[in-house]
């Protein structure tokens, strides 16, 4: 007599398959990572993957928005838009007349920006003459660029997924290339931190002040969300907007940047991943040859101002013409802390995505809201940040009739046990798209520099699937109540005006 074979438990394992098996060779991938430390301080890491003839790079700097100070915010993301714009040999059709006429840029800039700050009393006319005579001097500087010829010298070797970014906590440079233009890469890499030329520097400044008038001035989300850091974080740098107050940008020179180049994108403070078919003996012997060449700098300085206690719940509102909008944070501590596997089970079961409670309960039964979404790592994880949670109200409903939802879930959670079949959910969905991060070469490169640089220590990565697995109910139960507090608790409502 044969047994019916039930077609959905097929279909799970055979989505599960991956997952599965990726997880049994956990233990193999960290057997395969070697760590080298140079002289000067860079760390390589290292990880052996030959399925195929290709290699991830990614160079994780450790400095972001958390190390501006107020007169330079904004500048690691400007650094962004420089990652690309090459070397003394890369990018430039003469080099030295090309240094000329940035120094002229340089002066003429110092020259129009004391000006403009004498305000109401500036000189109107030396304002103009000024703005033509600085205008015609990028001119003439951008005579002698080479548009993009780092980033075509890369895709001609076959490089792709060429890119970089910045965040409060990191400034990452990554993309990809055969395994045998490994020396191709240490070459172009290191140049970009032994011989950077911040070239076009006031042109990119331009293009990051107009994304701030995109993504904050014009949007009321955006807005919102600066309003609510400002208002969560009275001394943390988290509170400080990652592309710059307008100030700021119009502000700060190619001199400040370069001072904050030296200072922060120092091989001692860079960690460099490299995940594919490479040989580590190979790659140490290369790196000693091209990174070795950068000389060791001082130790930045770290951050050390702690937000204070919060004593009572803050508010804070936008006026716009523009869909309401709210948003709850909740202080909690960076991810290093053992509470963060625990809250990433309660954003699972609360509010990621359309399975949560919160969207179940706002968007779907009681139709009161048209989206919601949330969970922790609100501005960055390195310090401690925010837990928040979103709703967008829907026609007729107001933020106050979404808030008193999400306040009633998260009583639920801080009284009452979730139960073991939620549980097993979420720990299946957590460990799932934890290990969708590690199956690129890309995705491994990433995590390692990460975790190295966070935890202070990559093998930190190979001890998260553990994490999830030891979280319990209890656990949710006794995070909730510890940090969703009113007196914890910051709100950001977009009020609609006519």
């Amino acid at each position: 007599m044969s047994k019916k074979i039930d077609r959905g438990f097929v279909f799970f394992l055979v989505l599960m398959l991956p997952a599965l098996c990726f997880a049994q060779r956990f233990e193999d991938l960290e057997k395969s990572v070697t760590e080298y430390t140079l002289s000067n301080g860079l760390k390589l890491i290292i990880m052996e993957r030959h399925e195929a003839p290709v290699v991830s790079f990614c160079t994780y700097a450790n400095v972001g928005g958390v190390n501006e100070v107020k007169g330079i915010t904004g500048i690691s993301h400007v650094f962004e838009h420089m990652a690309f714009k090459g070397t003394k040999t890369v990018g430039t059709k003469d080099y030295p007349s090309e240094i000329k006429a940035m120094h002229k840029e340089d002066s003429l800039f110092n020259e129009l920006s004391k000006e403009r700050q004498k305000g109401n009393r500036a000189d109107q006319e030396k304002l103009k003459k000024l703005g033509d005579e600085f205008t015609q001097a990028q001119d003439q500087a951008g005579k002698y660029v080479e548009s993009n010829e780092f980033g075509t010298a890369v895709l001609e070797e076959g490089g792709v997924g060429l890119n970089a970014g910045t965040s409060y906590d990191a400034t990452v440079y990554y993309y990809n290339l055969p395994s045998n233009k490994l020396e191709l890469w240490m070459s172009l890499e290191s140049d970009r931190f032994l011989n950077p030329v911040l070239r076009e520097f006031y042109k990119e400044k331009n293009v990051v002040m107009e994304e701030r008038r995109l993504r904050i001035e014009s949007s009321p989300y955006g807005k919102l969300f600066e309003e609510l850091l400002a208002t969560a974080f009275k001394a943390h740098p988290y509170g400080e907007p990652l592309v710059g107050h307008m100030s700021d940008l119009q502000s700060f020179t190619r001199q400040d940047a370069e001072n904050y180049f030296k200072a922060h994108y120092i091989p001692n403070n860079l960690i460099v991943g490299i995940v594919g078919d490479v040989k580590p003996q190979e790659v140490i012997k290369l790196a000693e040859t091209y990174w070795g060449r950068i000389p060791r700098g001082p130790e930045p300085k770290p951050v050390v101002t702690v937000e204070p206690e919060q004593l009572g719940e803050h508010k804070t509102e936008v006026e716009d013409k523009a869909q309401p909008f709210v948003i709850m944070g909740y202080h909690i501590p960076s991810a290093t802390h053992p509470d963060k596997p625990v809250l990433d089970a309660i954003s699972d079961y609360l509010s990621a995505g359309r399975s949560s409670r919160l969207y179940k309960t706002l968007v779907k039964e009681k139709k009161i809201a048209i989206g919601s979404f949330g969970g922790p790592g609100l501005p960055g994880e390195k310090y401690p940040n925010l837990f928040m949670f979103v709703a967008v109200p829907s026609k007729d409903h107001t933020s106050q009739e979404c808030e008193d939802v999400i306040n009633s879930e998260i009583e639920k959670l801080k009284t009452e046990l979730i139960t073991p079949e939620d549980l097993k959910a979420i720990k299946t969905r957590t460990r799932a798209n934890f290990i969708r991060q590690l199956e690129s070469n890309q995705g491994l490169a990433m995590q390692l520099t990460y975790y190295q640089s966070v935890w202070g220590d990559w093998r930190e990565l190979f001890k998260q699937l553990d994490e999830i697995n030891q979280v319990t109910a209890e656990d949710m139960k006794r995070v909730a109540n510890e940090y969703f507090q009113k007196k914890n608790l910051t709100v950001a409502e977009l009020v609609t005006i006519q």
